[in-house]
């Protein structure tokens, strides 16, 4: 690590549950993003300022006027680009040293089976079932640590699947991919900083999870009433009949 890095990352440095150890390890991971809307804006932008080293950005939308009112890492400029090519200059122009992948496509499980093998963690901030299934399904088929969030209306949703643990429960067990509603913010509105609390969140749990540092989310859902301020853990266990990971 050289002198500019040290002082980029400096005060993350100062942690102890950090240490110069612990940013060389981010320095070296990679993390996929799928999603680079209201949830992944917030994550991308904070694995970039933390030094995670390579990520991985996944999503085949461009960039709506209403994608603005939340989705930070896009701005008015960016009209009707692809939502990589937008989300990367934002990244770089925040960390030059990052190494940033670009994957303008829908990902299926043949794509999801060549992309796993190469990362170390994967973070959802999609806004379909399919594709948050498929993206679970891989991660428990590679055994790699899934951070997933949700919003909307004012309402939110953060957990982590420790895919690479014995025993752990993946986000199948928590949600059937039959007869479950489909709500997006399009139909039904979501408020701006919502998304930021829960992507934020999600970046912090992904740190934690790359350092195996602090008390995770992992077997948790921490769902959060941003109208009521009302925050709670619920606990999640394996579901022995899970078609994905029993």
């Amino acid at each position: 690590m050289d002198d500019q890095n040290l002082l980029r990352y400096g005060r993350q440095i100062m942690l102890p549950q950090v240490d110069i150890a612990g940013q060389e390890k981010l320095l070296q991971s990679t993390a996929l993003i799928v999603g680079l809307g209201g949830l992944g804006s917030p994550v991308a932008m904070y694995l970039a300022t933390a030094g995670v080293g390579h990520l991985m950005l996944a999503d085949f939308d461009k960039v709506e006027l209403s994608n603005l009112q939340r989705q930070i890492i896009h701005n008015t400029n960016d009209l009707d680009r692809p939502k990589v090519e937008s989300a990367k200059e934002t990244l770089l122009a925040l960390n030059p040293d990052v190494t940033i992948s670009c994957i303008n496509e829908k990902l299926d499980a043949e794509k999801l089976d060549s992309l796993l093998p190469t990362v170390d963690i994967v973070i959802d901030g999609c806004d379909n079932f399919n594709t948050r299934f498929a993206v679970n399904a891989a991660c428990v088929k590679h055994k790699k640590p899934l951070v997933s969030g949700a919003a909307i209306r004012m309402e939110g949703q953060v957990a982590v699947f420790r895919n690479d643990l014995a025993d752990a429960p993946c986000y199948h067990c928590l949600y059937k991919d039959e007869g479950e509603e489909e709500i997006r913010c399009s139909e039904t509105g979501v408020l701006a900083p919502l998304v930021g609390i829960i992507g934020s969140i999600q970046a912090a749990e992904t740190i934690k999870t790359l350092l195996n540092i602090g008390d995770s989310l992992a077997g948790q859902v921490l769902v959060i009433d941003l109208l009521h301020n009302d925050w709670r853990k619920l606990k999640l266990h394996k579901d022995p009949d899970c078609p994905i990971c029993s």
